[in-house]
């Protein structure tokens, strides 16, 4: 790219930076915790007003139970060239009421507030890259702007809306916030999959009856102590049982107990292995039975050639830029997940620097915004010229 169309892109993205905060405070400030449906659909609508006053061709997708879900189109449409695909959500984990301990806040480094940073502005930063193409006649290829209202509880609603997007796409820019305070794309992210063992033992008195209790609670220890042996740190499997319950008091020997175990996968051809392990568990005891309930939510974004291309290209135009750019891997999950398991080539993590996600000291980098805009905006232009 050359570099007086890219000191036009930046200046472009200067000049919108004013828009872009006066619209992220109100976005902010409109709280849009995942579970309330009115809530994300406040949210909703302010980011149709504004997509549809760029000119963005809107389809909102209507959900019942969930807040409902943006596809917007820009650009082009009399191309048979494939968009690019810019990937959001609009909810936050945090509650309504959050704001009264949790304001929007400035100052000389940062801006603070509930979903700021994970992921507001990634929302905004893609609208605005968008607006300052559109100011320099510069958006000549199609892009679709996702934004789901449920990413944070496992996107039980979007999945399907995004891979089928996705697969029609020519690769899908993932608005998650980069990865730590030196702002690394994320090249490969973990799968994820949350699995239940329920134990149903024998109740009785422990101090009548004691030899004719069975106790659930013990026979959940020895499975999880079978459980813990799972995790393989040299393949980047986790096993995490993060939850547990059972019994009633302490003078009755436990019927029930539970445990909710959290899993992670680098590798999509580690699902099946870890789905025989949980469903090969046995109990010891006879009397007790196990119920393995759960299964993989998030296949993982395993770091192949297209992603690898995307990431070659973004630290080129980085360079170009002045910018150092580097990549990373994560165990944590997003939608990008979803579109690298179809086979669309996936960037994530081209958000906002910054800090502090889903923490009272959530906030982001102020002098990250122009230069990471700009280079999403870069991004998009030039994959676009591509074809």
């Amino acid at each position: 790219m050359a570099g007086s169309e890219l000191g036009a892109i930046v200046a472009a993205v200067e000049a919108r930076m004013a828009w872009m905060l006066v619209r992220l405070q109100k976005l902010v400030e409109i709280e849009s915790p995942s579970g309330n449906k009115a809530a994300v659909d406040a949210a909703v609508d302010v980011v149709a007003v504004w997509s549809d006053a760029m000119g963005g061709r809107v389809k909102r997708h209507r959900q019942k139970e969930h807040g409902d879900l943006l596809e917007i189109s820009f650009g082009p449409t009399d191309t048979s060239q494939k968009p690019v695909l810019l990937l959001g959500h609009l909810d936050t984990v945090w509650e309504l009421g959050t704001l009264a301990k949790m304001p929007w806040r400035e100052d000389k480094k940062k801006i603070y507030g509930p979903g700021v940073y994970d992921m507001k502005s990634g929302v905004m930063m893609a609208l605005t890259a968008i607006a300052a193409l559109q100011d320099l006649n510069a958006l000549q290829s199609p892009v679709i702007l996702l934004l789901v209202s449920e990413e944070e509880i496992g996107s039980p609603v979007s999945r399907p809306v995004t891979e089928k997007i996705a697969r029609e796409c020519r690769a899908a820019f993932v608005m998650e916030p980069a990865q730590g305070l030196h702002g690394a794309y994320k090249t490969a992210r973990k799968g994820i999959a949350d699995y239940r063992l329920h134990v149903r033992g024998v109740a009785a008195h422990s101090g009548v009856d004691f030899e004719k209790g069975h106790s659930a609670v013990l026979e959940l220890m020895r499975l999880l102590a079978k459980v813990e042996k799972f995790t393989d740190l040299k393949s980047g499997l986790t096993v995490n049982p993060g939850v547990i319950g059972g019994g009633t008091r302490s003078n009755v020997i436990a019927a029930e107990a539970w445990a909710e175990v959290d899993v992670r996968i680098a590798k999509a051809s580690d699902a099946k292995r870890v789905e025989k392990m949980f469903r090969e568990l046995q109990c010891k005891d006879k009397h007790c039975s196990l119920t393995v309930t759960g299964k993989l939510n998030r296949p993982p974004m395993e770091r192949k050639a297209g992603t690898i291309a995307l990431f070659k290209r973004a630290k080129r135009i980085a360079q170009e830029m002045g910018l150092k750019l580097e990549e990373a891997a994560t165990g944590g999950g997003s939608d990008g997940n979803f579109t690298a398991s179809v086979g669309t080539p996936t960037l994530d993590g081209m958000g906002p620097i910054g800090e502090g996600a889903h923490a009272p000291h959530e906030s982001l980098m102020k002098d990250s915004l122009v230069e990471r805009t700009a280079l999403l905006a870069a991004m998009i232009s030039d994959y676009g010229t591509t074809r």
